[in-house]
């Protein structure tokens, strides 16, 4: 609580890097509430701009290390969950 907390997420991928991959990370809380899309990439990192994140989430990953780590700051009790990753980089899913 109140340190950055680094989420990591790893991949490997048949397919060479393109614009094309994506990285999408989603949480849903424990208290079993609605999934949420909290960070997003494509090129470049886009950062939630709504819900409980906003602010405090940043892009940490390199995608040509194979990297899709994000990290969260001033993390609470409140934002236990579970959180996941999904890298795409087509035709490679």
């Amino acid at each position: 609580v109140g340190e950055q907390v680094s989420l990591k997420c790893s991949f490997k991928s048949s397919s060479p890097i393109t614009e094309s991959l994506t990285i999408d990370w989603t949480y849903r809380p424990v208290t079993s509430g609605q999934m949420e899309t909290i960070f997003h990439y494509q090129s470049v990192p886009y950062l939630t701009t709504v819900g409980k994140f906003k602010d405090r989430i940043s892009w940490v990953g390199n995608v040509a290390k194979g990297d899709a780590s994000i990290a969260i700051q001033s993390p609470v009790m409140t934002d236990n969950g579970t959180f996941i990753c999904s890298v795409r980089n087509p035709p490679d899913v």
